[in-house]
């Protein structure tokens, strides 16, 4: 097999950035490619060389695979890494990139087909005594034919498309008179979406948990699995957040299940990295779902826990070597947990958000155990064209309890700010008692969803982010809130009209009196309510253009270095307190626990 010298990635976003990372530290020289909305995206930037592959529409760009072929042509890249999403699956790229003498850092074209038509992949694991749920997979694909076999199946039952993913094509149904309407709508969607509207039934495991297990298979034979990941926490569908291991598999439940995954990559002939998802039912029975035949978006929790570099074993595998390790040679240790953070609205039925990134600082958030892969920039911008997934925030701790806590203050310590996104969402979901009772299922959230339940309720500003955020108004000028001194205490009385998340309130700021210290405050409400005493002790400067250089007024300090700007200390009722409060042109952005709140 030829070697590896340059690699084109085919991709964009937190995936380039990560292949990239990897491929940079092996020594591999690597080529972007980038639409015209990612022009000024940071996976650009990271490359060694980058090429223009068209407008901004995936379609017109990052699924066109001979223009990918022929910036790989143009930059000599005798590679091509496919990431996740886009042609990462789609098994004429594979095929057209071997014709072109490319390497595809994946499987080969034959596997990916064969796992491509989930009625195929399923039979062939039937072949191989994998276990599978009932269902239906012929190829008579009349309406009414389908209607009968639903009736045979019984229900609930899932029509799905057999090709294409991520929840797509798919429709759930829980009586015969539903089926009809099913079928004439997952089968347009599937067409509109995959070109192909072919069909196929299958029982509906209720209240199971998605498990999936990571394996690996070289071209000599060998194959591997590393561990399973629980991705049960989902929303229509798709992943929210994942953890490795799974709190409800057992030693022996993994050693079976990583046996069956092994065995259905072996089936098809598989190489390098791929996915075996499985449902499992309440009494811990497990069923083949499909098989993902690329890196998955939730790798880094089985790095985490396995201390391996997991695009390292597939450039590797690519490069025709063996798998770096055996099965008994292969170690996990602790606990992982991955948050996705979406630019969606989760109070607004998670609408997908776009606009400019005014405050996205991850790296004071970064300690021991905690990694985040991003392919964002403060200052950029998320377009309507791709993913509404910006960033992957991971943790590693000794266990579950250790990595949860930890997840909940990454999630703190690096808010995104300038559009909605589901950052408090993430939050309080893995501090709720189903998820820290290892209880979701795959149908939770939705049920959550359905009865209003108050995670998904938007969180109301409490009345110490008023407090705050009426004294910051109160002690720096609104004309110009990016640079100027502290308001002057001179000032008897400041009355402030304040508005946040469609709530209005009048407040008034006084000096607390001739004794009172610096910076302290009595914060008074029009309905004369009793407050605590607030005392403003340092705020760095918390613009989003500043670049965390901290200002000149009196109560201000110099440790943007420390903490990259935006750091707001006080002390409300003689406790000491520290949050993150960042002016957005003439708005205050107040960070308390994840939420964000916009005065």
């Amino acid at each position: 097999m030829p070697t590896i010298h340059k690699i084109l990635i085919a991709n964009r976003g937190e995936i380039a950035c990560r292949v990239i990372k990897t491929a940079r530290k092996l020594g591999y020289r690597t080529v972007a490619v980038y639409s015209d909305a990612d022009a000024n995206a940071p996976h650009v930037d990271l490359a060694d060389e980058a090429v223009h592959i068209g407008a901004s529409p995936a379609a017109e760009s990052y699924l066109r695979g001979e223009v990918l072929l022929e910036a790989a042509r143009r930059t000599g890249a005798n590679a091509v890494h496919p990431g996740y999403g886009f042609l990462s699956e789609n098994a004429a790229f594979a095929q057209a990139c071997q014709d072109a003498g490319v390497i595809f850092i994946g499987p080969p074209p034959a596997a990916i087909h064969a796992m491509g038509d989930k009625a195929r992949a399923k039979q062939l694991m039937i072949e191989a005594k994998v276990p599978t749920a009932p269902g239906y997979l012929g190829a008579e694909q009349d309406d009414q034919h389908l209607v009968q076999q639903a009736e045979k199946l019984g229900f609930p039952l899932l029509v799905k498309a057999v090709s294409g993913g991520g929840g797509r094509g798919m429709r759930l149904v829980h009586k015969l008179d539903e089926v009809a309407q099913a079928v004439v709508s997952a089968r347009r969607e599937a067409q509109s979406a995959f070109g192909d509207g072919t069909l196929m039934l299958e029982r509906l495991i209720e209240n199971g948990r998605h498990i999936e297990i990571q394996v690996f298979a070289d071209a000599h034979g060998h194959g591997v699995y590393i561990g399973e990941r629980d991705c049960s926490a989902q929303r229509r569908r798709q992943k929210v957040i994942e953890e490795a291991p799974s709190p409800i598999v057992s030693e022996a439940m993994r050693a079976s299940m990583g046996r069956d995954a092994v065995a259905a990559a072996q089936a098809i002939g598989y190489q390098g990295a791929g996915t075996v998802e499985f449902i499992v039912d309440q009494d811990l029975n497990y069923y083949f779902l499909e098989m993902n035949t690329r890196l998955q978006v939730e790798h880094p929790v089985t790095e985490m826990i396995s201390g391996l570099d997991l695009v390292e074993w597939q450039l590797r595998v690519a490069s025709g070597q063996p798998l770096p390790l055996k099965q008994d040679e292969i170690r996990l240790s602790g606990h992982a947990i991955e948050a996705r953070l979406y630019t969606e609205d989760p109070y607004a039925d998670f609408a997908p958000q776009t606009g400019p990134i005014r405050w996205w600082r991850p790296a004071r958030a970064l300690h021991d155990g905690v990694r985040i892969d991003d392919g964002i920039r403060e200052g950029g911008e998320v377009t309507p064209f791709y993913d509404p997934m910006v960033a992957k925030l991971i943790v590693h701790g000794r266990d579950r309890d250790d990595a949860i806590r930890r997840l909940i203050a990454t999630l703190d310590d690096a808010p995104l700010l300038g559009l909605k996104n589901n950052g408090r969402f993430l939050r309080d979901l893995v501090d709720h008692a189903d998820f820290r009772a290892g209880a979701m299922t795959t149908a939770l959230i939705d049920q959550w969803l359905e009865k209003h339940e108050a995670i998904l309720q938007r969180p109301e500003a409490p009345q110490e982010a008023w407090q705050v955020a009426a004294a910051l108004f109160a002690l720096k000028g609104r004309d110009a809130v990016q640079a100027t001194p502290l308001r002057s205490f001179s000032v008897t009385a400041y009355g402030l009209h304040l508005s946040c998340d469609g709530m209005q309130q009048r407040l008034q700021v006084e000096p607390e009196g001739a004794a009172a210290l610096p910076g302290q405050v009595a914060v008074r409400w029009s309905d004369g309510r009793a407050v605590p005493s607030l005392r403003i002790i340092s705020h760095e400067l918390g613009s989003s253009d500043a670049c965390g250089q901290a200002s000149a007024g009196p109560l201000t300090t110099p440790r943007a270095t420390a903490s990259h700007g935006g750091e707001l200390r006080y002390e409300l009722d003689g406790v000491r307190k520290r949050c993150l409060a960042v002016w957005v042109d003439d708005a205050l952005h107040l960070v308390l626990q994840a939420a964000t709140f916009v005065f």
